[in-house]
């Protein structure tokens, strides 16, 4: 029995972990460079710090339906020996520590693993089932020859475009369904992974994640934030004030869930099918924050940019906000989890 690390992600409701062995790194989704005549599974490459990195939709590798891409979803660079990959996922959740003899290769009644080679077995780890995933296997879909294409097309490309000394290339639009804010925020993106990293003052930089409450947009801090995930069966908590929803099983964790709209002087909204729940940890205090849409999962502000507010300047409640930026341009309030949640009035005999 050995004990191995899994990076686990979310891709269409349900959980994959892959060993930490093969991840790269983490980043949100930006453009992609889309290439003719490569494997159908491969949606494009990005450009990282000025090297190549072909980028696959990991439902085409499950032999699922690809979907639309969003600002909070991720890729994670996987190396294979000398070979770096990228695959699309919804959701970037945490490392987990699981034994060998927790993994089964039965996956559901009469079911064994994939053929293909993509899922190499499951657990029940935390009370859900974490899918398993060996690159070594399926990351040969992008061999050799793939790259050689990616190298040639962008060669044509870099000599096509020489007269006009700026790189363009005629291509499909990435995530046609996106707004063209959205794609702007996916091109900045694209724009920036491009930069070395002595070019990047990552220390001077405040990461977000942006969610919608009424129809306006907030910044959280990312270090509070743990995962956001769909609105499952809530259980009501007896005698508690409306902003207690009630407890939500988050494999295997009772997780409180709070609307914390009264707190900023926003009125209260029933909750929808498409609203989810931001988990958050604060000091000893682990609980889930109603939010009508997780608009992007990481977005790095900087903090020269942020300006102050006043009762005058905004209708929020200023005591919980450290600020107001602009995002996709429109203003964002950028919210004080921690002061919410220790002073917010928030907590009901250890509900939260």
């Amino acid at each position: 029995m050995t004990d191995n690390s899994y990076f686990s992600f979310g891709l269409n409701d349900r959980l994959y972990g892959i060993s930490t062995a093969y991840v790269e790194e983490v980043f949100p989704l930006p453009e992609l460079i889309s290439i003719p005549e490569a494997p159908h599974e491969m949606i494009g490459v990005v450009n990282l710090r000025g090297e190549m990195i072909p980028v696959i939709d990991f439902n085409q590798s499950l032999g699922l339906q690809s979907s639309n891409y969003r600002l909070t979803d991720s890729i994670i660079v996987l190396r294979r020996e000398k070979t770096k990959v990228g695959i699309i996922v919804n959701q970037v959740c945490e490392v987990l520590t699981i034994s060998s003899d927790e993994i089964t290769t039965e996956l559901e009644p009469n079911q064994t693993v994939s053929e293909n080679g993509v899922i190499g077995g499951l657990t029940r780890h935390a009370g859900d089932i974490i899918i398993l995933s060996d690159p070594e296997n399926w990351l040969s879909a992008i061999d050799s020859h793939t790259f050689k294409l990616v190298e040639n097309y962008l060669s044509q490309e870099l000599n096509r475009s020489q007269s006009s000394g700026e790189f363009v290339t005629e291509q499909a639009v990435f995530a046609a369904n996106a707004t063209p804010e959205e794609r702007d925020i996916f091109r900045e993106r694209a724009n920036n992974l491009k930069l070395p990293f002595e070019s990047q003052d990552l220390t001077s930089v405040k990461p977000l994640t942006i969610i919608v409450l009424n129809d306006q947009l907030f910044g959280i801090d990312l270090g509070v934030v743990r995962e956001f995930t769909d609105i499952q069966q809530v259980t009501p908590i007896p005698c508690c004030p409306p902003h207690i929803v009630g407890n939500m099983n988050l494999r295997g964790e009772i997780v409180t869930l709070v609307d914390i709209r009264p707190v900023l002087k926003l009125p209260l909204t029933a909750i929808t099918r498409s609203s989810k729940a931001l988990i958050v940890e604060v000091e000893e205090i682990l609980a889930g924050v109603i939010v009508e849409d997780v608009r992007e999962s990481m977005f790095l502000l900087n903090p020269l940019q942020v300006i102050a507010v006043t009762p005058e300047t905004t209708s929020i409640n200023p005591d919980y906000l450290q600020g107001e930026a602009v995002y996709a341009e429109k203003m964002m309030s950028i919210l004080d989890v921690p002061k919410i949640f220790l002073n917010g009035g928030l907590i009901v005999e250890q509900a939260v």
